[in-house]
Protein backbone atom coordinates (compact mmCIF):
# COMPACT_ATOMS: atom_id res chain seq x y z
CA UNK A 1 0.00 0.00 0.00
CA UNK A 2 0.81 3.25 -0.57
CA UNK A 3 2.05 6.40 2.42
CA UNK A 4 -0.02 9.17 2.54
CA UNK A 5 0.53 12.35 5.36
CA UNK A 6 -2.47 14.76 5.98
CA UNK A 7 -3.99 16.74 9.28
CA UNK A 8 -7.60 17.22 9.71
CA UNK A 9 -9.07 19.28 12.13
CA UNK A 10 -12.14 17.72 13.32
CA UNK A 11 -15.19 17.23 15.71
CA UNK A 12 -15.39 14.48 18.66
CA UNK A 13 -17.15 13.54 21.35
CA UNK A 14 -16.76 10.45 23.68
CA UNK A 15 -19.28 7.78 22.58
CA UNK A 16 -19.36 3.84 23.06
CA UNK A 17 -19.19 1.93 19.89
CA UNK A 18 -22.75 1.01 20.88
CA UNK A 19 -23.86 4.61 20.87
CA UNK A 20 -21.85 4.74 17.70
CA UNK A 21 -24.10 2.57 15.73
CA UNK A 22 -27.34 3.12 17.35
CA UNK A 23 -26.86 7.00 16.03
CA UNK A 24 -26.09 5.90 12.48
CA UNK A 25 -28.17 2.95 12.09
CA UNK A 26 -30.64 5.32 9.95
CA UNK A 27 -28.53 6.85 8.04
CA UNK A 28 -28.54 5.74 4.15
CA UNK A 29 -25.16 4.38 2.92
CA UNK A 30 -23.95 4.80 -0.58
CA UNK A 31 -23.68 1.15 -1.75
CA UNK A 32 -22.65 1.98 -5.45
CA UNK A 33 -19.59 0.99 -6.58
CA UNK A 34 -18.33 4.53 -5.40
CA UNK A 35 -14.15 5.11 -5.66
CA UNK A 36 -12.57 5.69 -2.13
CA UNK A 37 -9.76 4.62 -0.58
CA UNK A 38 -8.97 1.93 2.05
CA UNK A 39 -7.49 3.10 5.22
CA UNK A 40 -5.73 1.52 7.39
CA UNK A 41 -4.47 3.56 10.68
CA UNK A 42 -0.95 3.04 12.56
CA UNK A 43 -2.82 1.05 14.97
CA UNK A 44 -4.26 -1.48 12.66
CA UNK A 45 -7.52 0.40 12.67
CA UNK A 46 -9.26 0.07 9.29
CA UNK A 47 -11.86 2.22 7.30
CA UNK A 48 -12.90 3.70 3.76
CA UNK A 49 -12.72 6.95 2.57
CA UNK A 50 -14.40 8.49 -0.19
CA UNK A 51 -11.81 9.51 -2.69
CA UNK A 52 -12.64 13.26 -3.14
CA UNK A 53 -12.56 13.61 0.79
CA UNK A 54 -9.43 11.51 0.74
CA UNK A 55 -7.08 13.60 -1.66
CA UNK A 56 -8.60 16.48 -0.49
CA UNK A 57 -7.06 15.68 3.48
CA UNK A 58 -3.99 13.43 1.85
CA UNK A 59 -0.69 13.90 0.20
CA UNK A 60 0.82 10.89 -0.96
CA UNK A 61 4.45 9.63 0.05
CA UNK A 62 7.14 9.09 -2.26
CA UNK A 63 9.10 6.32 -0.57
CA UNK A 64 12.64 6.49 -0.23
CA UNK A 65 14.09 2.81 0.42
CA UNK A 66 17.48 4.26 1.01
CA UNK A 67 15.78 5.40 4.95
CA UNK A 68 14.83 3.02 7.52
CA UNK A 69 11.13 4.56 7.46
CA UNK A 70 11.14 5.06 3.92
CA UNK A 71 9.16 8.09 4.01
CA UNK A 72 10.61 11.22 3.35
CA UNK A 73 9.65 14.72 1.76
CA UNK A 74 10.81 15.10 -1.60
CA UNK A 75 11.55 17.60 -4.25
CA UNK A 76 8.58 16.90 -5.94
CA UNK A 77 6.24 17.16 -3.17
CA UNK A 78 7.95 20.73 -2.47
CA UNK A 79 7.63 21.73 -5.99
CA UNK A 80 3.69 20.36 -6.04
CA UNK A 81 3.07 22.08 -3.05
CA UNK A 82 3.34 25.77 -5.37
CA UNK A 83 -0.12 26.33 -6.81
CA UNK A 84 0.45 30.19 -8.26
CA UNK A 85 3.82 32.30 -8.02
CA UNK A 86 3.61 36.17 -8.30
CA UNK A 87 6.96 38.16 -8.94
CA UNK A 88 6.88 41.69 -8.64
CA UNK A 89 9.42 44.95 -8.25
CA UNK A 90 9.02 46.89 -5.55
CA UNK A 91 11.16 50.32 -5.95
CA UNK A 92 13.98 50.09 -8.24
CA UNK A 93 16.00 47.03 -6.59
CA UNK A 94 13.81 44.80 -4.39
CA UNK A 95 11.93 41.42 -5.54
CA UNK A 96 8.66 40.40 -3.99
CA UNK A 97 7.67 36.81 -4.55
CA UNK A 98 4.34 35.92 -3.15
CA UNK A 99 3.83 31.93 -3.49
CA UNK A 100 0.19 30.80 -2.88
CA UNK A 101 0.21 26.92 -2.01
CA UNK A 102 -2.47 23.97 -2.85
CA UNK A 103 -3.77 24.35 0.94
CA UNK A 104 -4.71 28.35 0.32
CA UNK A 105 -1.51 29.43 2.33
CA UNK A 106 0.53 31.96 1.29
CA UNK A 107 4.39 32.45 1.67
CA UNK A 108 6.17 35.97 0.89
CA UNK A 109 9.99 36.62 0.91
CA UNK A 110 11.68 39.34 -0.86
CA UNK A 111 15.36 40.32 -1.97
CA UNK A 112 17.27 43.48 -3.12
CA UNK A 113 20.40 44.04 -3.63
CA UNK A 114 22.70 47.04 -3.17
CA UNK A 115 23.20 48.50 -6.95
CA UNK A 116 20.12 49.26 -8.36
CA UNK A 117 22.36 48.87 -11.76
CA UNK A 118 22.49 45.04 -11.08
CA UNK A 119 18.87 44.45 -10.41
CA UNK A 120 17.56 41.05 -12.30
CA UNK A 121 13.83 40.82 -10.97
CA UNK A 122 15.14 37.09 -12.49
CA UNK A 123 17.20 36.76 -9.81
CA UNK A 124 15.36 37.84 -6.76
CA UNK A 125 12.91 35.89 -8.33
CA UNK A 126 14.66 32.85 -8.05
CA UNK A 127 16.53 33.92 -4.93
CA UNK A 128 13.14 34.15 -3.47
CA UNK A 129 11.56 31.17 -4.95
CA UNK A 130 14.55 29.29 -3.08
CA UNK A 131 13.58 30.90 0.49
CA UNK A 132 10.27 30.12 -0.04
CA UNK A 133 11.01 26.25 -1.07
CA UNK A 134 13.19 25.82 1.72
CA UNK A 135 9.98 26.59 4.26
CA UNK A 136 7.68 24.07 2.26
CA UNK A 137 10.51 21.55 2.77
CA UNK A 138 10.12 22.90 6.90
CA UNK A 139 6.56 22.58 7.00
CA UNK A 140 6.12 19.52 5.23
CA UNK A 141 8.93 17.84 7.46
CA UNK A 142 6.71 18.85 10.63
CA UNK A 143 3.73 17.51 9.41
CA UNK A 144 5.25 14.19 8.02
CA UNK A 145 7.13 13.92 11.63
CA UNK A 146 3.42 14.61 12.80
CA UNK A 147 1.95 11.90 10.88
CA UNK A 148 4.72 9.27 11.88
CA UNK A 149 4.90 10.21 15.46
CA UNK A 150 1.29 11.53 16.15
CA UNK A 151 1.00 14.95 18.28
CA UNK A 152 2.64 13.94 21.35
CA UNK A 153 5.20 11.96 22.21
Amino acid sequence: MDKYIGVKLVEAEPMTKRDFYEKVKGVDFDEDNQHGYKVVYPDGYVSWSPKNAFEKAYMQIIPNPRLKTDVSISQQMVDDFIKEVHTSTIGEKTTLVRCVLVNGFEIVEASACVDPDNYSEKIGGEVCLDKIKDKIWGFLGFLLQTGVGGVRK
